[in-house]
């Protein structure tokens, strides 16, 4: 653990939150991954046995798992506790563990190094926390469950020292500020396809400190209010809430894995209901989504992955109601799923088919349709396409805004 997580486990002590000789083996939230079987003394648990415990640990603080498992992967990235030798994992400043626990001799050192459940356990502890500082700022528009209110704390798990200031001195970004990186680790592995965390518009004057110092950042600003669309944690839903597509070709399948029958191909925004409770990957990949029971609006039932679902709320469609029309103002055209622009003629040119035969000639100043793309292909549909040649022929799509209402209101209830 680095530098403001060892004075913050002072903290802790100091306020009573640990114990000497505290013991965490087997708590009650460890019980909730019981399923994957007991473990064995200096052995790994499995992956999705790791994520099981993080996940719970996290859940019973009342933590995002996303926050978690990203702050576990920087901290030890392949979610060890113990080396290929059994003996614990320990780095050079000392941390110890999955969630790189300073070895402190307050803390009962054996269980740090020996007991899955302790470590990740006071890991979680110090990151909960982190979270009610007083002396960090806030992300105002955020509550407790969405990732994005965590950026600050997950700061001052690592230390709110200047090497993780997120703008330098001359204002440019830093991305290898401590909790940059795990907010791309959350990416990557909880949102998966291109997520983005949405994270404050930040300003030199807001963070005061000397690059040559050691001392802690002063915030002169304590409160944030982010632009853009926040994300919920994906494992606090509950049975029966609605839940939207966040992506064009999720796949819902009959079973927790992607090697499960596929069900159903479904659209952005696709409308869903959750059926129960969420259920770990059972491949060998290490995946550290999950997966939840849904059923779609036709009824049909299965499983889609954590990464792909977001509440309602949390997508442009709540501005639209069912059989709303959207224009393209431009043309006047009426917008409907699957036409994604406008094709002109510039030069006459052939209309092939799939086969790349010529079915005739097109000619200058002709308007189409296009419903579709393949390489360097605009698709008019009956399997019939122009190549994309810019001297030849113009396309032009709708905003993003526009495309993405169609799909909104063709999936409404």
């Amino acid at each position: 653990m680095k530098t403001l997580l060892k004075a913050a486990v002072l903290t802790l002590l100091a306020l009573g939150f640990y114990h000497e000789n505290a013991s965490a083996a087997e708590p009650g939230w460890a019980s909730k991954c019981s399923k994957f079987g007991a473990l064995k003394p200096n052995e790994n648990p499995s992956f999705q046995h790791m994520n099981c415990l993080l996940t719970s640990a996290a859940i019973a603080f009342d933590v995002p798992p996303e926050v978690v498992k990203g702050v576990a992967s920087q901290e030890n990235g392949k979610w060890k506790q113990f080396d290929a030798d059994g003996e614990p994992v320990i780095s050079g400043d000392g941390g110890i563990g999955i969630m790189q626990i300073t070895n402190k001799p307050d803390l009962d050192q054996e269980s740090l190094k020996n007991d899955v459940y302790y470590n990740i356990e006071k890991g979680v502890e110090v990151l909960a926390y982190m979270y009610t500082r007083t002396d960090i700022p806030k992300i105002k528009n955020t509550g407790r469950h969405d990732i994005e209110s965590w950026y600050f704390a997950v700061m001052a798990y690592n230390g709110t020292k200047p090497v993780n200031s997120p703008i330098t001195r001359e204002g440019v970004p830093h991305p290898d500020a401590y909790q940059e990186k795990v907010f791309r680790n959350i990416e990557n592995d909880s949102l998966l396809n291109g997520g983005k965390l949405v994270k404050p518009e930040f300003k030199v004057s807001d963070f005061d400190y000397n690059r040559d110092s050691t001392d802690n950042i002063k915030f002169p600003t304590m409160a944030y209010t982010i632009k853009g669309t926040v994300h919920p944690s994906a494992y606090f839903y509950n049975k029966n809430e609605k839940v939207a597509t966040t992506i064009d070709g999720a796949v819902l399948r009959s079973g927790p894995g992607t090697g499960s029958t596929k069900v159903k191909t479904l659209g952005k925004f696709s409308a869903l209901t959750i059926n129960g409770d969420f259920v770990y990957d059972t491949s060998a990949n290490p995946n550290q989504f999950v997966w939840i029971p849904v059923v779609t609006s036709d009824k049909k039932v299965g499983y889609i992955s954590s990464a792909y679902v977001t509440k309602p709320v949390c997508t442009p469609c709540l501005q639209y109601k069912k059989g709303q029309k959207i224009y393209w103002e431009k043309y006047k055209w009426e917008l409907v799923p699957g036409l994604l622009g406008r094709l002109t003629i510039l030069q006459d040119t052939p209309l092939l088919s799939n086969d790349g035969k010529v079915v005739r000639m097109l000619k200058k100043g002709q308007v189409y349709k296009i419903y579709g793309f393949k390489k360097d292909e605009l698709r008019v549909g009956a399997g019939q396409f122009v190549k994309r040649e810019p001297k030849k022929v113009s396309y032009e799509t709708p905003s993003k805004a526009k495309l993405d209402a169609v799909k909104c209101i063709a999936n409404f209830y």
